[in-house]
């Protein structure tokens, strides 16, 4: 038996009419016998096109408000019998079954019911059940039934009945089986997550994967999953890689810590960050963005080179002219200058992306194994009201500031990591260190490489300290005030050495390890 199939019935049942139009008639004008119901059978009757209302096959009407209109043996039969089987054909006759060769079906939209905040009585109302099964049906059929299971398919579709004359292909069957379960598991995936409150269970469908170049060297595959248009507006560059996706997801991360700065003197500043690798090189909060890109480039103008800049507040002409002297990668910013944004288009590969206000995820997920770890987010930023003086040297209003911007900082810094700031300006760190010695011995080594002077700096741990070693060199080079979350069952060593040589301390109580 052949494997191409001739269309010569229909059955269209879909929420979205949009793009239905030229499918409908494209059937009519080869001869398909269309069956639909409700409000499509509605939208052909308005297009002068003849339409078999389902009440008519199955003589049965529509019941409970439109909640059964296809769910019926004669329609079910039509879709699942296999035409090679023998029994199927002759129950088909036997019972007067209409053969139908495609499903046309968009489901009720229950996800944007979901995100738009309705009351449960009208989400409920959006979860579709006979759309669902007949997608699942066609899907199962394959190999005689055509299913195009979402508004997202009818373009293709057309495509097919066209370029074929009303004949698709088992591979094309099959192309659009395997959409069609793909529009149902994340259907019923999304229906769910809206009832489940057991959080050891975990379902998680995206449908707009995007290829990449390849993945994190040239020999790897590398996709990204998730709606990056929803997060940002492209404004010019190449297509932003696997690593560049790292990059920007640790800078959006980092200066969403510097959006409200009501608890720091600085409030309502301009923050400028630069990263590489993950890591900030550079971060300065001042009161023009010019001046805070200037500080944060400063801080290591080697690693700056090639790096991810993001910005919180408006990147201006100004702004912009000291950047473009600058390799880099990608621009984030809330907004630019119309001027801006020209300049720093002068180099064709550079990205520049205006970051929207949008939510980000509430979770974490990573492989683990030969499975999936998943975690809340680390959404506690120390703030004064966090603070806890354990020292009878209490940190001054600057060195508080100070204290809080470099906490920030170390949050979204590789663990074991330390962090130096003075006067609203990253000095340097020591990041993804085996010993908290190690990242101490490495921030002062890059501090004095870079000719900062640490006397007045304060220091951020993101752990506590089990011995007084760090406090003591960290001392010794100059710092003035350590901020860390405490915990140790000797922070008493730490907490008089600092006593006995006036360093001034504070505990946060939080941990912010980052692996």
């Amino acid at each position: 038996m052949s494997t191409t199939k001739s269309i010569k019935s229909a059955l269209i049942s879909v929420f979205s009419k949009d793009g239905l139009e030229p499918i409908v008639k494209q059937l009519h004008q080869q001869n398909v016998t269309i069956y639909s119901t409700g409000g499509t059978e509605e939208f052909i009757k308005n297009l002068g096109i003849p339409v078999v209302p389902v009440e008519d096959v199955t003589s049965f009407p529509e019941i409970l408000g439109g909640r059964v209109k296809t769910l019926h043996p004669k329609i079910f039969g039509g879709i699942l019998n296999r035409q090679d089987n023998e029994s199927d054909v002759q129950q088909m006759d036997e019972f007067e079954i209409p053969q139908i060769d495609v499903v046309i079906v968009d489901l009720y939209p229950f996800e944007k019911t979901v995100s738009s905040g309705a009351k449960e009585s009208d989400i409920i109302e959006k979860i579709d059940i006979g759309g669902i099964s007949l997608i699942r049906a066609a899907a199962k059929n394959f190999n005689d039934t055509v299913i195009v299971a979402s508004v997202n398919e009818y373009s293709l579709f057309l495509d097919m009945i066209v370029e074929g004359k009303g004949t698709t292909t088992l591979e094309q069957r099959r192309l659009l089986a395997t959409k069609a379960f793909h529009v149902s598991s994340h259907y019923d995936a999304a229906i769910f997550n809206y009832f489940n409150v057991d959080e050891t269970i975990l379902k998680t469908s995206i449908d707009n994967g995007q290829v990449l170049r390849y993945g994190e060297n040239p020999h790897q595959k590398g996709f990204f999953f998730g709606d990056f248009d929803a997060l940002f507006t492209k404004l010019h560059g190449k297509e932003l890689s696997y690593n560049n996706l790292l990059d920007v997801d640790a800078a959006v991360n980092l200066i969403a810590e510097f959006k409200n700065t009501e608890d720091t003197l600085q409030c309502n500043a301009s923050t400028f960050a630069i990263l590489k690798h993950n890591n900030a090189c550079g971060l300065a909060t001042r009161n023009s963005m010019k001046e805070a890109y200037l500080a944060a480039l400063a801080c290591d103008s080697i690693s700056a080179f090639g790096g991810v800049l993001i910005a919180n507040g408006t990147i201006d002409a100004e702004t912009a002219t000291e950047i473009n002297s600058l390799f880099c990668e990608v621009v984030i910013a809330p907004s630019y200058d119309e001027k801006a944004i020209e300049i720093l288009s002068q180099k064709k590969n550079r990205i520049i992306l205006v970051l929207k206000e949008v939510e980000l995820p509430v979770k974490q997920l990573r492989t683990c194994l030969n499975g999936i770890l998943v975690q809340d987010k680390n959404n506690s930023t120390d703030n004064k009201q966090s603070l806890k003086n354990v020292t009878t040297t209490t940190p001054t209003d600057q060195e508080v500031d100070d204290l809080i911007f470099a906490s920030k900082i170390c949050k979204n810094t590789k663990s074991n990591t330390i962090v130096f700031a003075k006067n609203n300006t990253l000095i340097s760190s020591g990041t993804g260190q085996t010993s908290r010695v190690d990242a101490l011995k490495q921030a002062i080594e890059k501090a004095n490489t870079f000719g900062f002077d640490l006397n007045g700096a304060v220091m951020a741990s993101d752990a506590f300290f089990p011995f007084p070693d760090c406090v003591e060199i960290a001392k010794h080079a100059g710092i003035t005030a350590v901020i860390q979350p405490g915990g140790s069952i000797k922070d008493e060593l730490s907490i008089n050495y600092c006593n006995e040589n006036k360093v001034a301390m504070v505990f946060t109580g939080t941990r912010h390890f980052k692996h």
